[in-house]
């Protein structure tokens, strides 16, 4: 199964992305976003930042999440290259993997999630399934 896909949209980037389980749905949500700030670099997995984020329900989970990923880069010139995500109900407990951004050249932009067309659901498979757009 495909981690996940990049979607047509007129002026954004969409993905959808796949997992089995809720947490691993998370975390190839990540894994799709940090293909898009890499470009056409590997982005090695140096060091690890360990954190908690809080939110109403799985979609405002999703959006934190990626907002804590694009802001890392901001913030704290930290590129993600994976997470280590475990849902605790409304709660997330992240391990972001990545390295100095500094150590990479060309890295894109992304300015910030969006709210448009997201959803998390599980399918009739009883697999996990997520939808955002990134405003780019």
């Amino acid at each position: 199964m495909e981690k996940f896909e990049f979607l047509p949209h007129t002026s954004e980037i969409k993905f959808r992305a796949y997992g089995s389980t809720l947490n691993e749905v998370y975390e190839n949500a990540v894994l799709a976003v940090a293909s898009v700030i890499a470009k056409d670099n590997s982005l090695k997995p140096a060091k690890a930042k360990t954190l908690q984020i809080a939110g109403t329900d799985k979609e405002n989970l999703l959006y934190k999440l990626i907002e804590e990923q694009i802001s890392l880069i901001d913030s704290e010139n930290f590129v993600t290259a994976k997470a280590e995500i475990q849902v605790l109900g409304n709660n997330l407990k992240i391990t972001f993997y990545g390295d100095d951004a500094k150590n990479y050249s060309g890295l894109d932009e992304i300015k910030s999630p969006t709210y448009a067309e997201i959803y998390v659901k599980e399918t009739p498979e009883h697999r996990w399934e997520l939808q955002m757009v990134l405003d780019v």
